[in-house]
């Protein structure tokens, strides 16, 4: 069994080599079970750090755990959005890694609806988990990244927050996750103002079509042509490219980088 000391001496001269590497580090990712997420999970760990996966579907964490390196593997279950289960998550991860480096709020529901069709609790249910889920999180890993500073720890961590081209030029259909999503802009830019004095990062992930359960509709028979015309690349992206620029922004390879957001799209949106 690797001790923690060596993985640590590991870390200093993998990172020497790789900036990206993430020996000794530990990351929460929520919405994990299955997609983005998962493949973040799992780049993580291949980087050399250790991961707790957040999702609300227990079959889906059971199966991903039964799949990885249960060493560096915890998994918790619930709501993103309920008050107090971050915390929970938080206290379990520490207790389990000792600390954590890094988090990434990738949960997230799709209700869709036109406008005049909307439901109070469709609006409600993606606004509390992409938002209030995200928040709930951010707060949570950001006080304990924020001890860690104030008792020396010059290099406490990064936060990852997933957007979408929705939240930079709307979507039909769906004013709840583009209203969502955009919020998620401003939460990371609010975040990475009070928290860069500190040391702790905190960036965007702009996604447009993923290869995910999420966007199986947009994927289909139905609307295939005329969303994949809008992708100058030509096509989706896979989960495991799309864990990239995350993991990206988790490493020491981000380390002059906060409050930005990361547009990984295929060039479906552009800005200067």
């Amino acid at each position: 069994m690797t001790r923690p000391e060596d993985q640590i001496k590991g870390g200093a001269v993998a990172a020497s080599v790789n900036p990206m590497a993430l020996v000794g580090r530990t990351v929460i990712v929520t919405g994990a079970g299955q997609g983005i997420g998962r493949a973040v999970a799992d780049l993580v760990l291949r980087l050399g750090g250790n991961v707790t996966l957040v999702d609300i579907n227990p079959d889906h964490l059971a199966e991903a755990r039964a799949a990885l390196d249960d060493q560096r593997v915890a998994t918790e279950a619930g709501n993103v959005a309920e008050e107090g289960f971050s915390e929970h998550v938080v206290a379990r991860t520490i207790e389990r890694f000792g600390a954590i480096h890094g988090l990434v709020n990738n949960a997230g529901i799709v209700r869709a609806a036109m406008i005049e069709k909307m439901t109070l609790t469709q609006w409600r249910q993606v606004i509390d988990v992409h938002l209030t889920g995200s928040f709930l999180f951010l707060q949570s890993v950001g006080m304990h990244m924020l001890a860690r500073t104030k008792a020396g720890d010059s290099n406490p961590g990064s936060i990852v927050n997933i957007s979408s081209n929705a939240g930079v030029q709307g979507t039909i259909g769906q004013i709840n996750y583009g209203t969502a999503k955009a919020g998620i802009l401003g939460a990371t830019m609010s975040a990475a103002r009070e928290w860069a004095r500190y040391g702790i990062r905190v960036n965007s992930v702009a996604f447009g079509v993923v290869e995910t359960p999420m966007t199986e509709v947009i994927r289909g028979e139905k609307f295939h042509d005329q969303t994949l015309a809008k992708i100058p690349m030509g096509r989706w992206s896979k989960p495991e490219e799309a864990a990239q620029p995350i993991c990206f922004l988790l490493s020491d390879a981000s380390s002059y980088i906060t409050g930005q957001r990361l547009s990984a799209n295929g060039g479906s949106h552009m800005s200067p």
